[in-house]
């Protein structure tokens, strides 16, 4: 409504490519966690294409996860020896992503150093929501269980500063992701959130599995596997008590989702002029 929305339309039902994505995707390359980090995974959502591009720049090895999961985890791109400039501007596009890379599996030897994921809004807090699909959370439950992630991985968001808003931590859910920097057009936000992030895929909490399930393949193969480990992969609606009891919790998220309201951004500075919080500098 405000005209802040670039291509691809509608904006609702995806991650927003918002105006001056660039300018924000840029300040990731400040942030010491990128600095130090050897592997990045980058959702495929257009916002985040400076970030894809970044990360290609520095050199860095690039995941990004298959679109939806279809036909398997991750990409991890691979562009041609002795890319231009211009070429790794393409690896870093979607069509890109399709035509220079190599599928990553549950086996894959993936050592993630810094995930970076798209949002629809996200507190200064560390709290995020997404597009409410909960790709973004199986994606990152999916990295712990095949060691990819440790506890202490940082997880970015890149948004416009109009995203950045005030959410009840009520809304949260155990699998729910948390972020630790929040990137914008003019602020670097280091949340400093202590909330633990997903140990893994908590199959009898998250109400959309079952779904999920008839439509990914490399999440039956894991539930497999932890169900022949011994874990406990009983889904939600196989525990008819559990599934009434959070029908009635998301009722009342639903209801507490709607009385949130945005908040303006504080400490905004003119487009093109950051201003830095609490940043963490290589």
């Amino acid at each position: 409504a405000s005209g802040l929305a670039e291509r691809p339309r509608p904006v609702r039902g995806r991650i927003p490519n918002f105006k001056g994505s660039l300018q924000a995707c840029c300040s990731l390359g400040e942030l010491g966690a990128f600095s130090r980090a050897r592997e990045v995974k980058v959702d495929p959502d257009k916002p985040l294409e400076g970030a894809r591009l970044a990360a290609l720049q520095a050199g860095k090895t690039l995941l990004v996860p298959t679109p939806r999961l279809r036909t398997g985890l991750f990409n991890r791109i691979v562009p041609p020896p002795g890319a231009t400039k211009e070429m790794l501007r393409r690896c870093a596009t979607s069509q890109g992503v399709r035509e220079y890379s190599v599928p990553v599996g549950l086996d894959g030897k993936a050592q993630v150093d810094l995930v970076v994921v798209g949002s629809v809004a996200v507190s200064e807090k560390g709290w995020r929501i997404g597009k409410g699909e909960g790709y973004a959370d199986m994606e990152y439950a999916m990295m712990v269980s095949m060691g990819a992630v440790q506890e202490d991985t940082p997880v970015v968001t890149i948004v416009h500063d109009c995203q950045v808003l005030d959410i009840a931590e009520e809304l949260l859910e155990d699998h729910d992701l948390t972020v630790d920097y929040i990137l914008t057009p003019t602020r670097t936000i280091q949340t400093n959130c202590k909330r633990p992030k997903p140990q893994g895929i908590m199959w009898h909490k998250a109400t959309w599995l079952s779904e999920m399930l008839g439509k990914i393949p490399i999440l039956r193969t894991l539930r497999s596997r932890e169900k022949q480990a011994g874990k406990d992969v009983t889904l939600q609606d196989e525990h008819p008590a559990l599934a009434n009891t959070n029908r009635a919790a998301l009722s009342n998220k639903k209801a507490m989702a709607a009385n949130t309201q945005p908040q303006a951004a504080p400490g905004s500075a003119p487009e093109g002029q950051p201003h830095v919080e609490n940043q963490i500098l290589a």
